[in-house]
């Protein structure tokens, strides 16, 4: 870790936080914008407001129109995108270093100078409800919201990023204009730059855009979700029965997200692991098979996601209840330990190589524990994980077999081969 010492961070008289990490070996730097601001600040009748929001911030500004923004980024040869997920947005771009005064200029124009003209909210409406048909065409994402809106239904954490068709069609600029005064604040934003960044030039181009920012969004409010163990079927028309089993996880600030990193790379992380080497390797039941955890604030869900032909549903889902509970009764092997560190320790080093990596990781670490968490700390939490600390969270989180569920696929036509009783079906 060369660069162990480079993080500096500044926080303006406004509250608005600045991080640079200066890595010196590079010639680009990665730019990243963050609200925090995201689906779980929704109401009901906002649901997709954030998303939306990120949509029209591309939209041109008093000083340049959409098609400006979009030529000045090609012009530095650069990348200018965004994302929005359940507890922040993100507007990022990478460009080579002696660009960085540009692309902040950009950036930081679209997300306070947006004119969120009608006309334009209105067309993109139409791009938002496009994207929002895609994501109902494509089960294989769909399923992952659907398995958050069954475990967390009456959580906000359980709520879709993309938002529904309903409330995107009754957007207005009004309510974009609330959103952005509500959320969009200095206390609320962090500005993280990866790369060959000089820390005090950054810190000038920023203050000079956002120096002049006031106000503060009101803190969130954390209540820990109730977690349904319910089974949702969607009956679709479709080659494969996609479905996802979850169970709950561990929040951000929880030591146990550690040991349960190496649940996942056993169970479902990789080529090497058991899932993979069971349900594709050796019997040939499926392409896609695998496991992941998700943290939040106040929660973390654990998903083992599999896609198969509607014909061997039945007995991929046995044998993904079987491993699990084999995992969560016996614990794992001294073998399987090692390797799950390895590989987890692999990945977040090779991750340094990507200044992207590298902003995203201070980002979050700022939002989340308002501090770095340097990679060495997290390194050292894994390496001392024993196969007991594995054993005791896999037969936590494993040993009743009892999962929520959720599950698309033409399950009415096929109702004779599924049998009675399949996910207690009627």
């Amino acid at each position: 870790m060369a660069s162990h010492s480079s993080v500096i961070k500044t926080i303006l008289p406004n509250g608005i936080r600045i991080l640079s990490e200066y890595v010196p070996y590079v010639d680009s730097v990665s730019v990243g914008i963050w609200a925090q601001a995201g689906s779980r600040d929704e109401t009901d009748k906002r649901l997709g407001m954030s998303h939306f929001v990120e949509h029209m911030l591309f939209k041109g500004t008093e000083k340049r129109s959409a098609r400006e923004i979009a030529d000045e980024m090609d012009s530095l040869g650069g990348h200018l995108n965004a994302f929005t997920d359940k507890e922040y947005t993100c507007y990022y771009a990478k460009v080579l270093s002696e660009h960085l005064a540009t692309a902040m200029g950009v950036v930081s124009d679209m997300v306070l100078n947006s004119v969120l003209d009608p006309a334009e909210i209105e067309r993109e409406k139409n791009v938002v409800l496009e994207e929002i048909k895609r994501h109902l065409d494509t089960p294989e994402d769909e399923v992952h919201d659907i398995l958050a809106e069954t475990m967390w239904a009456s959580h906000r954490l359980g709520k879709p990023v993309i938002g529904l068709a309903e409330v995107v069609q009754s957007i207005t600029r009004d309510d974009l204009l609330a959103y952005l005064g509500e959320f969009y604040r200095p206390n609320a934003i962090v500005i993280s730059v990866a790369g060959n960044v000089d820390h005090r030039e950054l810190v000038d181009i920023v203050a000079s855009s956002f120096g002049h920012l006031s106000g503060a969004r009101a803190p969130r409010v954390y209540t820990e979700p109730q977690v349904h163990k319910e089974i949702r079927m969607i009956d679709k028309t479709t080659e494969q029965v996609h479905f996802c089993f979850g169970t709950r996880g561990f929040p951000q600030d929880s030591k146990q997200k550690y040991p349960l990193a190496v649940v996942d790379a056993v169970l479902g992380g990789g080529m090497s692991s058991r899932l993979f080497q069971e349900i594709r390797e050796n019997r040939g039941l499926a392409y896609a098979i695998g496991s992941y955890s998700a943290s939040y604030r106040e929660a973390g869900m654990f998903a083992i996601y599999g896609g198969t032909g509607i014909q061997s549903i039945r007995e991929v889902m046995d044998l993904t209840r079987v491993e699990c509970a084999s995992i969560g009764r016996d614990g794992i092997t001294e073998a399987e330990l090692v390797r799950a560190k390895n590989q987890i320790r692999g990945a977040l080093v090779l991750g340094q190589e990507s200044m992207s990596n590298r902003m995203s990781r201070m980002a979050k670490s700022e939002l989340y524990f308002g501090r770095l968490v340097r990679l060495d700390e997290i390194i050292s939490e894994i390496m001392e994980i024993t196969r007991d600390d594995v054993a005791a969270i896999a037969s936590e989180l494993f040993s009743d077999s009892n999962f929520a569920v959720a599950a698309i696929g033409p399950f009415k036509k096929n109702a004779k081969l599924l049998g009675e009783g399949f996910l207690g079906q009627k």
